[in-house]
């Protein structure tokens, strides 16, 4: 058997061959037996991981099956008696509150956009001194890092409950406290899309004597501007949320409507302000999905 090697011709013998190929398959089986045992440990490790999850969480199926049908019951004390001859009767007494329900809605979504635009842009800022290619000093790095982990940490209900003991009852501390969760969210969000980024555009911006600001904002933020903007609706959708839970504390908006309604055993209020919440996150999303289609579309084209 003739084998090139470095423009050489080497002869090997069939006896050799033979040997070679026994070698071969001796380190193919070791190495397919121990990715074998590796995987397998790995399925054995994660299979305990959750079987521990699920006991200390004291899940129980049997538990969850017989209780699933309260969860129906629940739900179906949310929603009044309709009945199709007297529909719009029936919703008018439904939504008795709607003028109400709607402003208080209305403050929330103020608080929700207000904190979303105020910790994403601090977030942005942060961001490019916790990137670690975009010439932060390396204390810096670590520094901004763990800042920006402490506020995403807390939850944003604890916030509320600090700047509330501070500033008092109303929308203020629900701000404050949505603004500063989302700080830390985005923080890292737009960091790690930073640090995703093609070099070269930079590289070239500090190659013909721009500054460290020519570098962000002309290498910089169009490659990261799609995800940011993306980040954003999606984190005003979140904020939504938030802003009704925190508002169960006191912290303004339509949580504490809906709070009052679900002490007061007021279900089918409930309901109905949940129902609002519902299709007022909806509309959020179909109206981000369109704007983030458009912007898409006109960077495409430009």
């Amino acid at each position: 058997m003739a084998v090139m090697n470095s423009g050489i011709t080497i002869l090997i013998q069939p006896e050799t061959r033979a040997e070679a190929l026994a070698v071969f398959d001796k380190t193919s089986q070791a190495h397919a037996q121990s990715n074998f045992r590796k995987t397998s440990l790995g399925i054995i490790a994660f299979a305990a991981a959750v079987a521990l999850a699920a006991h200390v969480s004291q899940f129980d199926l049997m538990r969850l099956i017989t209780g699933l049908p309260r969860i129906g019951d629940f739900l179906s004390g949310m929603v009044p008696r309709l009945t199709a001859d007297n529909l719009w009767a029936d919703l008018v007494y439904w939504y008795w509150g709607l003028d109400k329900w709607l402003y208080l809605l209305w403050t929330t979504l103020m608080m929700a956009l207000f904190g979303a635009v105020a910790g994403t842009t601090l977030g942005a800022i942060f961001s490019l001194f916790a990137a670690r290619n975009l010439g932060a000093p390396r204390w810096s790095v670590f520094f901004v890092k763990r800042m920006l982990e402490i506020a995403r940490t807390v939850p944003d209900l604890v916030f509320a409950l600090v700047f509330l003991f501070a500033f008092g009852l109303g929308p203020l501390a629900g701000v404050l406290a949505i603004s500063l969760h989302t700080l830390g969210a985005q923080g890292k969000l737009f960091a790690e899309v930073n640090e995703n980024v093609d070099m070269r555009p930079l590289e070239g911006v500090r190659a013909c004597g721009g500054s460290w600001l020519d570098e962000m904002t002309v290498g910089l933020l169009p490659q990261v501007l799609p995800n940011y903007i993306s980040y954003t609706f999606w984190r005003f959708e979140i904020n939504v949320r938030s802003a009704t839970i925190i508002g169960f504390v006191g912290a303004g908006g339509i949580g504490m409507e809906l709070y009052e309604a679900i002490s007061l055993s007021y279900f089918d209020d409930a309901g109905a302000i949940l129902l609002l919440v519902f299709i007022t996150v909806m509309l959020i999303d179909i109206a981000s999905e369109a704007l983030r289609t458009k912007i898409s579309n006109v960077r495409a084209v430009t």
